[in-house]
């Protein structure tokens, strides 16, 4: 066969896998439940949740045992900020436990009782922060409150101090802060929920509707004793590249328009800063889509059932979100996290697209996330070849490995059918001779 003939064989075997996948597409119900009105209706609802991005005023109770001077301006300047409202003052910590077991508090601010003494004596004082753990906008406001008034406190007991000691003024000033600072946070603020959040999300849907849509196709035709790498026998030509780019080729078109509306669109639509340019954001899309594909399409390999998806999968979402190193700083990780987050391809596009779309970067000064993306898009493409090279080999030879399974069952002294009619009764048996 000359070159031109293997090409023109080659993109015709391409084209017709890429017409079947989206025809099994199309044609399964669940697949575009998930693929059309997911990918339309997931995102939107994400944004309505956390609309707002703020949570102002959250009630606390406080337990000041100090009963001191410090303590109280404390209180009324942790009261002043705008993230927590102090509800209550409580005598002890039991009422304050039992305020927030009523949910009427959604933390505890603890002054121990030497918490003014140990100041007077120049020594570290403690005020413990317990939190309501069952919502991150409750346990961010109530330590950021608590946090920037130590920071402001701290400061003003140090000038105390040196004043004490006899240096005032500039000289102390100097000491406290040899290098003034102001805290400044250009692309979220006021620390909105949504701003730094949502980014990440829209990207994980992208990653986790186009898993479940292709797992559910590969759990459906395995159910039906068929499998998604038997396509090439019923085409002219012969190569498992074909099959993997060919599949891979149908839901990379189908989803970009998906992508841009959900990584585009969607933050236009309720006010998410984007600053990025609409090219940079397609280029990142197309190798994050990529990406995504040849993932999804590796690991749907292992996927015997239609339902196995969502017990394999779905609880691996939020752990995503976390790995990204958005909502949990990477430099705070466990080196074993930090590698098992290699695995997932929004853990490089995330922070790309955080770069471009948020904070305005360009995408050249994404490189080395661009690169990671692309060296994991050739481990996938390399690991789904060799499940559908496995594959189609299981499938020429799968008389030859039921035999040799019987003959082994029968040397242990196996007998498959007389334990299957001892757990399931005749019927069982006769399935099982049917499906076999």
């Amino acid at each position: 066969m000359s070159a031109k003939e293997f090409l023109k064989t080659w993109f015709k075997d391409f084209w017709g896998i890429a017409y079947f996948e989206f025809r099994q597409i199309l044609s399964d119900s669940g697949v575009m439940l998930i693929f059309v009105v997911a990918c339309l209706v997931y995102p939107l609802l994400y944004n309505v949740v956390y609309i707002n991005g703020l949570l102002d005023d959250t009630p606390i109770a406080v337990v000041d045992e100090a009963a001191c001077s410090a303590s109280r301006r404390y209180i009324r300047e942790v009261d002043a900020t705008r993230e927590v409202r102090v509800a209550y003052k409580c005598i002890n910590m039991a009422e304050a436990e039992k305020l927030m077991q009523e949910r009427k508090v959604k933390g505890i601010v603890y002054f121990p009782s030497d918490f003014g003494d140990k100041l007077a004596r120049m020594e570290s004082a403690t005020i413990s922060v317990y939190c309501d753990m069952s919502a991150f906008l409750y346990y961010k406001n109530a330590l950021m409150s608590v946090n920037h008034v130590m920071l402001a406190e701290l400061g003003d007991i140090q000038l105390q101090r040196y004043a004490m000691a006899g240096i005032t003024g500039e000289a102390a000033n100097q000491i406290v802060s040899p290098v003034p600072y102001e805290e400044n946070n250009p692309y979220n603020s006021a620390f909105a929920y949504n701003y730094f959040l949502i980014s990440v999300i829209l990207l994980i849907i992208i990653q986790q509707t186009m898993f479940y849509g292709m797992s559910l196709l590969v759990g459906t035709a395995r159910e039906n004793n068929k499998s998604f790498a038997s396509l090439p026998d019923r085409l002219s030509g012969r190569g498992v590249g074909r099959v993997v780019l060919g599949r891979g080729a149908a839901y990379w078109v189908l989803y970009l328009p998906i992508a841009m509306y959900i990584a585009y669109i969607v933050p236009g639509i309720f006010g998410i800063p984007q600053r990025g340019n609409f090219w940079d954001i397609l280029i990142l899309l197309m190798f994050f889509l990529t990406d995504c594909v040849f993932m999804s399409m590796a690991w749907s390999s292992v996927i015997t059932r239609r339902e196995s998806v969502f017990v394999l999968f779905l609880f691996i979402s939020p752990i995503c979100v976390f790995l990204t190193g958005i909502p949990w700083p990477e430099v705070a990780m466990p080196k074993f996290w930090r590698i098992f987050s290699y695995i997932f391809p929004s853990t490089f596009a995330c922070k790309a697209y955080i770069n471009v779309n948020t904070a305005g970067g360009l995408l050249s000064e994404n490189h080395d996330l661009i690169w990671a993306m692309t060296i994991q898009t050739i481990v996938y493409y390399v690991l789904a070849s060799v499940a559908i090279y496995v594959e189609n080999w299981v499938l020429k030879h799968r008389e030859e490995i039921r035999l040799r399974r019987e003959l082994v069952a029968a040397t242990l002294g196996y007998d498959k059918e007389a334990n299957l009619r001892d757990i399931g009764g005749d019927d069982a048996v006769d399935a099982w001779k049917n499906r076999k």
